[in-house]
């Protein structure tokens, strides 16, 4: 009876602002499950929150040994959490840095006009029809300098012959991922983070290594398996299959135009409201 009238009394006096303070937590909340959401992290969330619940629980109930072990077992779980789960905790830090203020108006190209995405999807398309492997990362806004600068510098324009060239079997820089930046193949042969998914048995390395990217960063990965030939698409540590050429340069146009079209209307927004802020100066 006197945990109901704790509730009541709580519930009776919550404000306007109490409301709002808990939805902001609770859209937080949500968020960060999302992001770990069909990772590993996401067992170990469930487990800290069981014993969250144990621990209110202990404490009414008086078990005080018990109380004491949970309490001090949170206490410690929080560092470890920190210690395995770096990759996850990096993840979000850089999802959260992606705002509308992040340079998506880059002056080497437009995704909308450059014909860098036919290049890369007929090199694609002939690599997949030989069997031949391949693993391509098209930059957005999350900056891949790390991983960049683990390749060979090259800077060069896109073109299927020397995307082809690249992956040959037995080609010094076959093994490793190009990544495209700009408009141009900025460099190859480069190391890839490894995802921690359980993602397909029948999914190589390279598909693990296209996971491992795509789950820290914004990137467009496509890969081509060496042993089957297929087609995949990563984004977001989600993977579609079985693309051809049409399909390929079809997807990748419109995603990459939708970023031009946010970027310009963006831009659009700021431009309005500085010339906005001039005239309102200029009259007073």
């Amino acid at each position: 009876m006197e945990i109901l009238n704790i509730i009541f009394n709580t519930i009776k006096n919550i404000s306007i602002l109490d409301l709002v303070d808990m939805l902001i937590v609770a859209y937080a909340l949500f968020k960060a499950y999302m992001l770990i959401k069909e990772t590993r992290a996401e067992q170990l969330i469930k487990g800290i929150l069981f014993i969250l619940v144990l621990i209110p629980i202990s404490y009414l109930l008086k078990l005080t040994m018990v109380y004491n072990i949970l309490k001090n077992t949170l206490t410690i779980g929080v560092l470890t959490i920190v210690i395995l789960f770096q990759p996850e905790i990096r993840k979000a830090l850089e999802h959260i840095g992606r705002s509308a203020f992040s340079d998506r108006h880059n002056k080497h190209y437009e995704y909308g006009k450059n014909d860098f995405i036919v290049e890369i999807c007929k090199a694609v398309a002939n690599m997949s029809s030989k069997n031949i492997g391949a693993l391509i990362v098209i930059e957005r806004e999350t900056k891949l300098g790390d991983i960049i600068e683990s390749g060979t510098n090259l800077n060069s324009k896109v073109s299927s012959e020397l995307l082809e060239t690249l992956f040959f079997p037995n080609s010094p820089l076959h093994d490793g991922a190009v990544v495209i930046k700009d408009g141009l193949v900025e460099a190859a042969g480069c190391f890839l983070p490894l995802s921690y998914q359980n993602i397909d048995k029948s999914l190589g390395t390279r598909h693990r290594a296209a996971f491992g990217v795509s789950e820290i960063s914004d990137s467009i990965v496509i890969v081509v398996s060496e042993e089957t030939g297929i087609i995949s698409l990563v984004i977001n540590g989600k993977i579609t299959r079985n693309y051809d050429f049409e399909k390929l340069n079809s997807l990748l146009g419109r995603i990459l135009q939708h970023n031009n079209l946010r970027s310009a209307s963006f831009k659009g927004r700021v431009q309005g409201w500085i010339r906005k802020k001039i005239r309102t100066k200029h009259n007073s």
